[in-house]
């Protein structure tokens, strides 16, 4: 159960929405039917995409009240080989307060929260002290991280290690080879022992989508992990040499839109790796409101999973209040 609370970007008017109660998708049958019959036309994908930021603007107070919201958004990550505990401290700092009372105070806003923390599996124990009594979920990414090629019954293990060790979301990576050699069966099984695995823990499923060949793949994949009970559907890893893409958000997206029309479950979206900048995200959740509705804009069914979002947005947040572009420094993560 999720209790949202709003405020406006220009006033201190509080919007109370009402609790919000999203059953968690259980998954079904593998329907082959269904997985044949999707498939994707490139190029009225390219140009759906490719229209978003073109006719998409939002200005001043408008783009700030959207930039909070995607801060609300960002699963804050750190997964680097030279990550340490008080680097991990530090990242969870920020998630508590990712944007200074001054500026949220001149925009009548009280304080927000990052969507969550993403760690590797040893920083777990440590991010769940940090975000202690804060409500922030710790997601571990798990299944032999990034490139899923780790023998299963150790992934599966993992994944068990790391919702003891206190993670409430896992970011598990699907065996890419199932999906290039068109075994969805394999996937279907792979899928659904994680999500047993996971327990009460979500699990965002990794499609490495710049790695499955085709955008019928990417359809085809996103399908399957639903059917098999992922709670979200994300993008990439952030280590493949292409990763998220509007393309590629779109046929996902439309994927979990023909998944809640025909099962009544919502599965939620998580576009990674390469997503930099404000605009971008504006960019994102415009797409997102246009094809899934203002529900999926909650951080229960939305998230990005960046490092470098935050300081961006916070930048252009600066620049709302005072006119002013501040250095990048002055707005690290970590």
């Amino acid at each position: 159960m999720q209790t949202q609370t709003t405020q406006t970007a220009t006033g201190n008017t509080t919007h109370q929405l009402p609790q919000v109660t999203e059953p968690r998708n259980p998954g079904m049958p593998l329907d082959m039917d269904w997985v044949r019959s999707v498939q994707a036309n490139t190029s009225a994908i390219e140009r759906r995409a490719g229209s978003i930021a073109a006719r998409r603007s939002v200005k001043k107070a408008h783009q700030a009240a959207w930039l909070l919201r995607a801060i609300t958004c960002i699963d804050l990550t750190t997964l680097a080989g030279d990550d340490t505990a008080r680097r991990v401290e530090r990242l969870c700092a920020k998630a508590r307060h990712p944007v200074s009372q001054g500026i949220l105070d001149q925009l009548g806003m009280k304080p927000i929260t990052t969507g969550a923390v993403c760690v590797y599996h040893e920083m777990v124990p440590t991010a769940v002290a940090a975000l202690r009594g804060t409500g922030i979920p710790v997601a571990a990414v798990s299944t032999g991280f990034p490139a899923g090629l780790s023998p299963l019954h150790l992934r599966i293990e993992e994944i068990r290690e790391s919702v003891k060790a206190g993670a409430s979301e896992i970011d598990i990576v699907i065996s890419r080879r199932h999906v290039l050699s068109g075994d969805w069966q394999a996937l279907y099984d792979e899928m659904r022992a994680f999500r047993e695995a996971c327990g009460e823990a979500h699990v965002k499923a990794i499609l490495a989508t710049g790695e499955l060949g085709s955008l019928r793949n990417v359809a085809r994949a996103s399908l399957v992990c639903m059917m098999a009970g992922a709670d979200f559907i994300k993008t990439s890893t952030g280590k493949e040499g292409v990763n998220a893409t509007l393309p590629v958000t779109l046929v996902m997206i439309r994927a979990i839109r023909d998944y809640y029309a025909r099962t009544g479950f919502r599965v939620g979206y998580k576009p990674a790796g390469g997503i930099s900048k404000a605009k971008d995200a504006i960019t994102y959740l415009a797409l997102i409101k246009e094809e899934l509705g203002d529900r999926w804009l909650m951080p229960d069914l939305f998230r990005f999973g960046a490092s470098s979002l935050l300081g961006d947005i916070e930048r252009q947040l600066e620049h709302h209040v005072t006119g002013s572009y501040s250095a990048g420094y002055r707005h690290a993560t970590s």
